[in-house]
This record gives C-alpha cells, sequence and structure tokens, in this order.
C-alpha cells in the first residue's frame, strides 16, 4: 500500500479534494481533525502543550483555538515547537490508522508537508494550489476573518510556486467540475501507480 500525501495553501481546497477522493472510496486521514482530537484526549500531549503556552491553552479539558491562534500566529518560534510536539503524535496516529486498510492507497491530508521537511514520508505528494485572492476570500468567508487575520496565517506557509516542483502531482482547484475531474483522473494514476 502507498501513502500520498495531500497538501497546498490555507484556502486551497484541500478539504473539497479530498472528500472527492472518500467519494471515490480512498480513505483519507485528516491531520487537522486528528491534531485537535488528540491534543483535547491526550494527556500527555495536553500536559506538554500546557507547559509550552500556559493554562489558558485549555478550557477545563477543551482546546481554547483562540487562544492558541492568538499565541502561535504572531509568534514564528513558538509556533514551529508546538508543531513539534503535536505532528509527531499525528504521524504515529495516522500510520497506526492506515494498518486497517487493504487498499492501494491512502491519503493523508496535511497541510505543512514541505514546510515540516516531511516530504520524505510519502511514495506521492498531491498539491492543491488556486489563486491567491480566491484563497484569501474563501478563508475569510469560511473563517469570518479579517483579510489581516488570514494574511498572518498565509506567511506561515511556503509559496504555492515553492511546492509545485516538489510535489508529484498539482491540482489547480477553481472549478469543481474540472477540478472533480481531474481529482478521477488522479485517482486512476494513483491506484495504478500502487499496483504496479
Amino acid at each position: 500500500m502507498k501513502i500520498v500525501g495531500l497538501t497546498g495553501g490555507i484556502g486551497s481546497g484541500k478539504s473539497t479534494i479530498a472528500q472527492m477522493f472518500k467519494d471515490l472510496g480512498v480513505p483519507v486521514y485528516d491531520s487537522d481533525l486528528e491534531a485537535k482530537r488528540l491534543m483535547s484526549t491526550s494527556d500527555e500531549l495536553r500536559g506538554k502543550i500546557r507547559g509550552l503556552l500556559g493554562d489558558g491553552a485549555y478550557e477545563g479539558n477543551l482546546l481554547n483555538r483562540a487562544y492558541i491562534a492568538e499565541k502561535v500566529f504572531k509568534d514564528p518560534k513558538l509556533l514551529e515547537q508546538l508543531n513539534g510536539i503535536v505532528h509527531p503524535a499525528v504521524r504515529n496516529h495516522f500510520l497506526d490508522w492506515s494498518l486497517k486498510y487493504d487498499e492501494p492507497y491512502v491519503i493523508q491530508e496535511t497541510a505543512l508537508i514541505f514546510e515540516n521537511q516531511s516530504q520524505d514520508q510519502y511514495d506521492y505528494i498531491v498539491l492543491v494550489t488556486a489563486p491567491f485572492d480566491l484563497r484569501l476570500q474563501r478563508v475569510m468567508e469560511r473563517d469570518g476573518a479579517t483579510q489581516k487575520q488570514v494574511m498572518e496565517r498565509m506567511k506561515n506557509q511556503m509559496e504555492d510556486a515553492q511546492k509545485v516542483d516538489l510535489a508529484h502531482f498539482c491540482i489547480v482547484n477553481v472549478d469543481l467540475e474540472t477540478t472533480k475531474s481531474k481529482v478521477q483522473e488522479l485517482h486512476a494514476k494513483l491506484a495504478a501507480l500502487s499496483s504496479s
């Protein structure tokens, strides 16, 4: 079984494309969702995150996402330290999860493959891109965020132009119908590559 990384900048439409792969029967692991779950349920992670960011990181046992975002998106060093705690835990959880499947390939949807230099952990990487203004608009609408807040988050990610050369496949996600047919083509290609 092959391991495929699905990545892309904020607002590129990774989750939309992940859902399209799921609709085709491909097992997809949502790293962002699982990270939030692990950060809320793992005593070990909770202890480390409180140690790094203070007790305000949790309200009771619930993750205080607004507090955490406020702290880490203004401090790249702190963000790096938080990622250093969370990403290895998510990776181990993903590997355990992937063992349940007997498919040609599984997908790990994750935002920061290249930023974390973890591209060697994947057999293939699919990069999702979209024009900058469209990404900005999508995130502002989705999160009710200001342009300034979205730009803060975007500056922690590599530019698409740098990532295109590093990925095995690229999907430009502007028009949903076109994107859907690209996903179907890519699914056939990945299934063939994974069985050979």
